[in-house]
């Protein structure tokens, strides 16, 4: 590799679990080794990261997902984003606010649709109980856990917002300030409420005492959720979409995401653009391979923040986005000699988060991703729940007429996106890149280092990335040669100053083999491993 590797892959046989805090790994693959599947093992991995990761996610959050079925040889999706409250006034936020939502507080908050998406997932495949599922979350929320160097850090970033609210206050600054690296951090309340779950079911979440508490504390926050809104929330299956991507050695994947109101279709429109070109003879690491890369993100993000929405309230063209007219339509704007700010297209009509991977012995393979959006979210804490709200409706816009305007009812555009590769149409990687608008990024550099270049899974997530911000604005990680980013600055990038290697998105990866055997990879840049067996 040109660059310097941080870890070896990891490879097992029966079961792995890749995510970004060690004991969550394990609480999955405990899971695993008890006969529970890789959807079993999702979830218990996802229960744990919303006690030892609070900052990035939580039960008041939303979630996305990918599920290969074995027996079916099949990729199902799920989007369990929550809508916007029912009653929320857009002309009172508009007043208050202009075009730009407010990142934090009360009018922030959408329905919580997590747990309606464990729900599915569960009741469709599972084969354990929500008693043993939750076990282990349980414990570290009413016990303790030591909190781990990177989440300590963000916790940190987020003590004044989390000072701001008495309840939040209470739960997440113990002794009046955000816990240190190894300190033993507590939750009671949530251990409580991850009970009443476990003993009363979903149900127990959206309606009654813990759903009155969240409605409250919203609106004491200047926010509109009801107890209504939770209650009448269900998450959905959705179809995914995918485009093709052809390696040099005539190698045929699939790359697949979960449809908007996602921005998956960034990482898929990115991709297409890519698949027309010789990336092999470009050379892996050049100055025109990053601006390439670089050039065909800002063409899909401008497609993106044109098109993505909710689908139940826009019109979105995704045949004609993702179609093969489309993509040669926007490479042909690719210049090789000076760096573009791009403007959306027109194609025709015809047509904070944290991730887990999971797979089992049987061929099952599972791509979770969940979050509160920004750093502990709106900043409310809900009553005595010990539940941190998300602040997702930060992402819609006040621009009457846009397709992602706020909206009664309606659900934001969507960072959150789990991604999933299939090769000759047979599951092959189950991988994601956690981090707000880096993720479609981090999709398309992770994606292209397996696929073309054929990186195990520890090397492409340890292989260096960039991350385009906004117009020519660039940041690109140390480790690409200074020779390369002189030469990317001469071609009119704005190379930002590198903010450190957290803001380069957080991802993980599970490779099977056609013989079954399983090849992992998790973030250097966060706190996790992976663990199998």
């Amino acid at each position: 590799m040109p660059y310097l590797t941080q870890r070896q892959s990891v490879f097992g046989r029966s079961g792995m679990v890749a995510t970004s805090q060690p004991l969550a790994a394990q609480a999955g693959l405990n899971i695993l080794r008890r006969g529970g599947n890789a959807i079993d093992a999702a979830i218990a991995t996802m229960a744990t990261l919303c006690v030892v990761e609070p900052c990035s996610t939580g039960i008041g959050g939303d979630a996305f997902a990918l599920i290969w079925n074995a027996r079916e040889q099949k990729l199902y999706g799920i989007n369990g984003s929550g809508p916007a409250a029912q009653s929320l006034d857009v002309a009172a936020l508009r007043a208050a606010h202009g075009d730009t939502m407010p990142t934090q507080g009360g009018a922030t908050v959408t329905v919580p649709g997590s747990l309606r998406a464990w729900q599915l997932a569960l009741e469709k495949f599972g084969t354990q109980g929500l008693d043993t599922l939750l076990a282990d979350a349980i414990d570290y929320a009413e016990n303790g856990f030591p909190v781990s160097p990177v989440i300590a850090r963000a916790w940190a970033f987020s003590q004044e917002k989390m000072g701001r609210l008495p309840d939040s206050a209470r739960v997440w600054l113990p002794h009046g300030k955000t816990p240190a690296v190894a300190d033993l951090f507590r939750n009671p309340e949530f251990a409580q409420t991850l009970r009443t779950i476990a003993n009363d079911g979903y149900d127990a979440f959206y309606t009654g005492d813990i759903a009155a508490q969240i409605a409250q504390a919203v609106r004491a926050d200047g926010g509109y959720l009801s107890a209504d809104d939770l209650a009448n929330y269900q998450a959905e299956w959705v179809d995914p979409i995918s485009a093709t991507y052809t390696n040099a050695h005539g190698q045929q994947f699939e790359m697949h995401e979960i449809p908007p109101n996602g921005q998956g279709l960034t990482a898929l429109l990115a991709l297409n653009i890519v698949d027309g070109l010789e990336l092999q003879q470009i050379g892996y690491g050049s100055v025109d391979y990053y601006h390439a890369l670089i050039e065909a993100t800002k063409l899909a993000f401008a497609d993106a923040a044109k098109y993505i929405a909710d689908p139940k309230h826009a019109d979105i063209p995704l045949a004609g986005l993702l179609s093969i007219d489309y993509a040669y339509q926007r490479r042909q704007q690719l210049d090789f000699a000076r760096a573009q700010i791009h403007q959306p297209g027109n194609p025709n009509q015809h047509s904070d988060t944290v991730y887990l991977t999971t797979a089992d012995g049987e061929g099952n393979m599972v791509s979770w991703i969940q979050s509160l959006y920004m750093g502990f979210g709106s900043g409310i804490t809900a009553g005595t729940t010990g539940v941190q709200l998300q602040n997702r409706g930060a992402n819609f816009t006040l621009e009457a007429g846009h397709a992602n305007v706020a909206a009664p009812g309606k659900r934001p555009y969507h960072t959150i996106i789990p991604g999933f590769l299939t090769k000759e149409g047979q599951a092959w990687s189950s991988f994601g890149v956690m981090g707000g608008f880096m993720q479609p990024q981090g999709h398309l550099q992770v994606g292209l280092n397996m696929m073309e270049f054929g990186m195990l899974p520890q090397d492409a997530l340890d292989a260096p990335r960039f991350n385009w911000q906004k117009d020519a604005i660039v940041a690109l990680e140390t480790a690409i040669s200074s020779g390369v980013q002189g030469a990317l600055a001469r071609l009119g990038h704005v190379i930002a100053a590198d903010s450190g290697r957290w803001s380069y998105g957080g991802g993980q990866v599970i490779v099977r083999r056609e013989d079954g055997v399983l090849m992992g990879g998790t973030e250097p840049r966060k706190d996790g491993v992976v663990a199998s067996y």
